[in-house]
């Protein structure tokens, strides 16, 4: 274990924290926190056009929803623009950068020219040897880095292996813009540098950019962090994930009633494995988490492996954490907030007395919450529900309903006791008897058990909708 050791999740705040980012702040965190390390969190919002305030809430709450905790204060890109364009200018001063004066038209009229002489397509500029004395009057020049045109860049990736990149096919990057503003890379490097991290975990999208980076950190005679370059989520049919697969923010999963450490246990599965284990524990993925386990092929997301996964989290959770839960996210749930005002006048301990029996089926919160939907009122039946209520069924519940008036100890066991009772002293069948009557309490015709349902409604009221509905 090394203290040394520093992760971080670096997200871009243009929109919601989405399920790929989710899964790269979890494999940085599970290292840091495997390491006994640290991890952090660093807002790149240096693009202001397109950061907005909702979106970084949006990432904060949903790292916070997910259990990710970071160490120290959230670091935003955009307040060390200074410290970027300070290392910018040291880069002029020993040489391994330079000004550059040319033109958007300049350099798409070189890179088509190279185009049709079959030349790479890498603008090489004409003032990277050039006297700054030359320059035009009234331009304000960008800042190129200046890259070596000979030999390779390697990179030795954890995940991907040994990645060579031969340096002509890497032209000289723009590190600070003609109106001073750093661009991506070099904020990235300098930030990563003053923050001392060690291991960069991200998706291989940026292995391109990981060239650059090492190139960066070579001309400031800086240590290069261990990459690790994570494959990309695909959907179950190999395609690119996109919102019909997944693809959203998880926001939208606390709203489905996903369980943050289900989201967890599934996150770390797409691209990662630990033997043949499928269900785990926080302190189990922190024990067991390494990049050996990381391989190197796209993951699929899979919406019903994650609702089977959800469904085992719910039926292992305590009952008051699962009314707990709810109340925290049916606001956001279709629906919710009505189911919400009504719990909340038939009392919260009237659902968590429901909650046994309700999530053995229940695969998510939401499914719960629709579950528990009879607590509140009585519901007018359902079309399947309506047809279990002829005319026979209306004359047996209230036979039925006199019958059990007189019970006192109004619990489940006893309550069945009773109905059994009824069903043998009439020579009737147990489910021509439950089912009109679940009819009758729930308006549906799929419900916890029946027993259970008139045990959380209580005598009076279970009462009150057997004859109601007769």
């Amino acid at each position: 274990m090394s203290t040394n050791v520093v992760t971080r999740f670096a997200p871009s705040p243009t929109g919601f924290l989405h399920i790929g980012g989710a899964r790269t702040a979890l494999f940085n965190w599970l290292y840091a926190r495997h390491m006994g390390g640290r991890f952090v969190l660093r807002i790149e919002d240096t693009d202001r056009e397109r950061s907005t305030d909702a979106a970084i809430a949006a990432i904060i709450d949903g790292m916070k929803w997910l259990e990710l905790d970071w160490d120290g204060d959230v670091v935003f890109q955009f307040q060390r623009a200074a410290r970027h364009a300070e290392v910018a200018a040291e880069m002029l001063r020993n040489g391994t950068a330079y000004h550059c004066y040319c033109s958007p038209e300049e350099i798409t009229a070189a890179r088509e020219a190279a185009k049709a002489e079959g030349r790479p397509q890498i603008f090489l500029s004409p003032w990277r040897e050039r006297d700054p004395k030359d320059a035009p009057a009234g331009v304000k020049p960008v800042v190129r880095a200046k890259a070596p045109r000979e030999g390779e860049t390697v990179i030795e990736d954890q995940v991907q292996g040994r990645v060579v990149i031969p340096n002509k096919d890497l032209d000289d990057l723009i590190i600070l813009r003609s109106d001073g503003t750093p661009t991506y890379n070099l904020a990235v490097v300098v930030d990563d540098h003053d923050m001392g991290v060690t291991h960069v975990v991200r998706g291989v999208d940026h292995l391109t950019n990981a060239a650059r980076q090492t190139q960066i950190y070579k001309a400031m005679s800086w240590q290069v962090p261990v990459f690790a370059h994570v494959p990309l989520i695909h959907g179950p049919d190999g395609a690119k994930l996109s919102k019909r697969h997944g693809a959203l923010g998880v926001e939208a999963y606390r709203a489905m009633g996903y369980l943050p450490a289900a989201l967890r246990n599934y996150l770390v599965r797409l691209g990662w494995a630990h033997g043949n284990d499928e269900i785990m524990s926080s302190e189990q993925m922190i024990a067991w988490f390494d990049f050996d386990g990381i391989g190197k092929s796209p993951a699929r997301f899979d919406f019903a492996k994650l609702a089977d996964l959800n469904g085992h989290y719910i039926r292992n959770t305590d009952d008051a954490e699962l009314v707990a839960r709810l109340r925290g996210s049916l606001g956001e749930m279709e629906g919710g907030a009505a189911l919400a005002t009504g719990f909340e006048k038939v009392g919260w301990d009237r659902l968590q007395a429901a909650i046994p029996s309700l999530k053995e089926r229940a695969k998510t919160l939401a499914e719960l919450a629709e579950g528990a939907a009879y607590i509140i009122e009585r519901r007018p039946p359902d079309e399947k529900a309506a047809a279990q209520l002829t005319l026979e069924a209306m004359a047996g519940n209230r036979a039925l309903a006199e019958r059990l008036a007189g019970v006192a100890d109004w619990r489940a066991d006893v309550v069945q006791a009773e109905v059994r009772a009824y069903v043998e002293a009439n020579g009737l069948k147990l489910g021509k008897v439950a089912q009109p009557l679940r009819a009758a309490l729930t308006g549906r015709t799929v419900s916890p058990p029946v027993f259970d349902v008139m045990a959380v409604l209580g005598r009076d009221e279970a009462l009150a909708r057997i004859r109601g509905a007769a």
